[in-house]
């Protein structure tokens, strides 16, 4: 039987902030100065082995990359499209959580900029469904949501690598299950807190029990349930932890600041984010964007003489 306290993703995956930070940082200055190189920052993966290849050199004039703020945007964009496509299909929870900690990993390692948020998140979703036993061909879940299953294929080995192969995670969903066997009022709600939670940094920073736990003291102080701070004496007495109660309720706190603070991209900036993202990936699409920005501004310069005649 797994044990989380003996498992890779305490041992491995448990980050402290500064360094959750510096790894996106590293990925964004990585890309910023591949694009710099090369004129594109999106990479060529073999799907045989997952090895990366550089990226032909193209024009670079005039493109700016991505900067660590509309990545974390973009990011959060498609967990929640991981979201959907797994209620969607009517997956359990647990493969949702399982890929988007997936999709959470491989971007410790990678910038948006290098690969393509919108393939790595079908892989994950296809790649945990293998791991959780709850098989979906690469073909029907490429034909659900009408996107090519061989991208699914071709991006499955370099996930796999960049996950270094760890591939059994835990999330809050049975922990949360365990903590509420007598409140079963608070389950819907903390599961749908959790839901948001699995969208900020907390996966990355604290443990599937911690998560647990800071949901149900939310969602405690709405539905004024039971003595939180009674119930968490009670867990602390049953189990040896290295940290103090105080020490916990900070973790708490911290994890339902992050809930707070997560800001979800807008659609005018998804459509901002998704233009400036391409023109990292295609040298073409800029120029079709300079003429089009071109013909704007003429078509604009154009009426306002118009205006100015006729007055």
């Amino acid at each position: 039987m797994s044990d989380f306290r003996t498992s890779t993703h305490r041992e491995r995956w448990i980050l402290q902030p500064h360094d959750l930070m510096e790894s996106w940082a590293a990925a964004n200055r990585r890309a910023a100065e591949t694009l710099a190189q090369y004129g594109t920052t999106q990479m060529k993966v073999n799907p045989v082995d997952g090895s990366i290849d550089l990226p032909d050199h193209v024009d670079s004039s005039g493109v700016k990359p991505m900067s660590y703020e509309e990545e974390q945007l973009i990011r959060v964009f498609y967990e929640q499209k991981i979201q959907e496509v797994c209620t969607a299909f009517k997956f359990p929870h647990k493969i949702q959580a399982t890929a988007i900690i997936y999709f959470k990993r491989f971007y410790l390692q990678w910038s948006v900029m290098e690969h393509q948020p919108k393939n790595i998140m079908l892989t994950c979703v296809y790649a945990s469904c293998k791991v959780e036993e709850n098989h979906v061909s690469a073909e029907e879940l490429g034909k659900g949501i009408q996107q090519d299953h061989e991208i699914i294929l071709n991006n499955e080995m370099v996930l796999l690598k960049s996950l270094d192969f760890d591939l059994i995670v835990y999330a809050p969903y049975r922990s949360i299950e365990g903590f509420i066997d007598d409140l079963e009022e608070l389950h819907q709600m903390a599961i749908s807190h959790a839901d948001k939670m699995m969208l900020t940094d907390a996966p990355l920073l604290y443990t599937p029990g911690q998560l647990a736990l800071a949901a149900l003291h939310k969602c405690n102080d709405i539905l004024k349930v039971f003595d939180f701070e009674r119930y968490l004496e009670t867990i602390f007495s049953r189990q040896h932890s290295n940290c103090t109660i105080e020490q916990f309720v900070q973790s708490i706190n911290a994890i339902n600041y992050l809930v707070d603070q997560l800001k979800m991209p807008s659609v005018k900036d998804m459509r901002h984010l998704d233009r400036k993202l391409r023109h990292c990936w295609d040298p073409s699409s800029r120029d079709e964007h300079k003429k089009k920005e071109k013909k704007s501004k003429h078509k604009s310069k154009r009426t306002s003489t118009d205006a100015q005649l006729n007055s």
